[in-house]
């Protein structure tokens, strides 16, 4: 790099692109670090001009650079957008940083298991992985995981979210994402909302558009959301699964064995025998079955009566025949239903609500139970 200053090299160096999850020298996009006469000139590359976060990646490279400003000098901090070629190289050295398999092509038969297998599913990766299920639709699975996963992101944890229910997909419009993913070559890197790190069928399917896929087919795409997304090791990845116990509980088993499984329901009777099926799932493909989440509970009119429009008792029943713990009762309020419409989650739209309050108790006893413990019969001592 000419006229490279390497203390300004250095303090740029260390940013993390908040898009890309990794630091600057990491990523290599630090064109220039000078320091000349009293001025300190910096330029990044960034992967496009259509870049989502250029404000807060300049706010972040002006904030390093902070001591030199002290000091007097003047600070000069420019975005440049990368050619494609420099996009392409730029997605392998991000498959390179998390270790992922780059040599079979996308769609190769059996590139899941040749290769292409996810970093996630490593038995290094630091990532917890969390299986957000139900037995059937309509419990508000997909707005428990959503909630969740905005307050484990205001908890200060890094999140991302994979929406698997390919068919019903609704999570980019639930947490009010406004721009696509950025593909990088063969590497798509996930859009950030509300801290939120998320991928769905839905950034690449007309909302409208109704998906009629074969299971093998299914299989390939929550293998792509898996090895072809750069999630940047997040502390979390929540999985929003698809209602019932059909072909994507049995793929995401496949490629993620470290996954836990969370069982959402409501107080009805009739939900709570439905979604044991999807304990005996997990149970059936050794997954960690951690808790259950009851959604629904009650609701509270303005003068303070409270109504069980659902029934009582069946999240504590599912979880008593389980043998997991109940670790949260959301009630029923507007904040949840408004928020999946207008994309701001409850938690964000009204943080000092109950319902925000419950989900940052139930963030708090999630990551309170701390990795799941997973033992194998066949391993033995002798």
């Amino acid at each position: 790099m000419a006229d490279r200053d390497e203390a300004v090299f250095e303090a740029v160096a260390a940013v993390v692109d908040p898009a890309l999850f990794h630091s600057l020298g990491e990523l290599g996009t630090v064109r220039r670090a000078a320091r000349k006469r009293g001025r300190v000139e910096v330029v990044v590359a960034v992967p496009s001009e259509h870049y989502p976060d250029p404000d807060e990646l300049h706010r972040r490279v002006t904030e390093a650079l902070g001591a030199f400003a002290e000091a007097g000098s003047t600070v000069s901090v420019e975005l440049e957008a990368m050619e494609e070629e420099e996009r392409a190289a730029l997605g392998q050295r991000l498959h390179a940083i998390e270790g992922v398999e780059t040599s079979a092509p996308v769609g190769a038969a059996g590139a899941g298991a040749a290769g292409r297998t996810s970093p996630l599913s490593a038995p290094k990766s630091r990532t917890r992985v969390l299986a957000i299920a139900s037995g059937k639709g309509g419990v508000g699975k997909s707005t428990v995981t959503v909630n969740l996963a905005v307050a484990l992101a205001r908890a200060g944890h890094s999140v991302g979210l994979l929406d698997a229910d390919i068919y019903g997909f609704s999570v980019p419009r639930m947490l009010g994402v406004t721009h696509a993913p950025m593909v990088l070559g063969r590497t798509i890197v996930p859009p950030v909302t509300h801290g939120v790190r998320s991928i769905s069928t839905g950034f690449f399917v007309d909302e409208e558009k109704a998906i009629a896929w074969r299971g093998p087919m299914l299989h390939k795409a929550l293998e792509q959301f898996l090895v072809d997304v750069h999630w940047g090791a997040p502390d979390f990845l929540l999985v929003d699964m698809p209602p019932g116990t059909g072909d994507v509980a049995l793929s995401v088993a496949q490629q993620l064995p470290r996954a836990e499984l969370y069982v959402v329901t409501t107080p009805q009777p009739a939900a709570q025998r439905v979604a044991q099926r999807a304990g005996a799932l997990a149970r059936q493909l050794r997954l960690p079955l951690r808790g259950v989440v009851e959604n629904m509970s009650w609701f509270c009119t303005p003068d303070g009566a409270r109504y069980e429009l659902f029934g009582f008792g069946g999240g504590e029943e599912l979880s008593s025949s389980l043998g997991v713990p109940l670790l949260a009762q959301v009630p029923l309020v507007t904040a949840i239903r408004e928020g999946a419409d207008d994309g701001r989650p409850a938690v964000i739209a009204e943080p000092d609500g109950e319902v925000a309050k419950v989900f940052e108790e139930l963030a708090a006893r999630v990551v309170a139970l701390g990795p799941a413990r997973v033992y194998r019969s066949e391993l033995k001592l002798s």
